[in-house]
């Protein structure tokens, strides 16, 4: 007993560690669980329809082969009419994740189960040497 009165603050930098360790994970890491090789399964095998909540001048400077530009503020308005199947898999991208995350929870709202955000966005999507057009 003395050792935690002696040492409480070892304890409480352990358990703050401890917490930052966890915290990631969460969370959802860089935004969204989708990595990229799992994305081009779901666009090969399930037909994914790829929305890309950019703004219009990131998503003319580079984008996902076949993905549609929804900027996150629409998202709500203009995906019901792109996206009619509610079970198609809708995977959600911009240039490093946090966005998708956002529209990942309005798509669910909105009915889209199977919509997902791809982890690290764009920025994963290159790193991985996957093809990425302009427009």
């Amino acid at each position: 007993m003395n050792f935690i009165i002696d040492n409480w603050y070892l304890i409480l930098l352990a358990l703050a560690s401890g917490a930052m360790l966890v915290f990631p994970l969460v969370k959802g890491g860089a935004g969204g669980t989708l990595s990229a090789a799992n994305a081009v399964q779901l666009i090969n095998r399930e037909k994914a329809v790829v929305i890309d909540v950019s703004e219009p001048e990131e998503f003319a400077a580079g984008h996902l082969k076949a993905a549609r530009n929804v900027p996150l503020g629409e998202l709500q308005e203009r995906l019901p009419a792109i996206v009619k199947n509610k079970a198609l898999p809708v995977i959600l991208v911009c240039a490093k994740g946090p966005r998708a995350l956002r529209a990942e929870g309005i798509a669910k709202k909105l009915g889209y189960a199977r919509a997902q955000a791809l982890a690290g966005g764009l920025k994963a999507w290159r790193e991985a040497n996957l093809p990425v057009e302009k427009s």
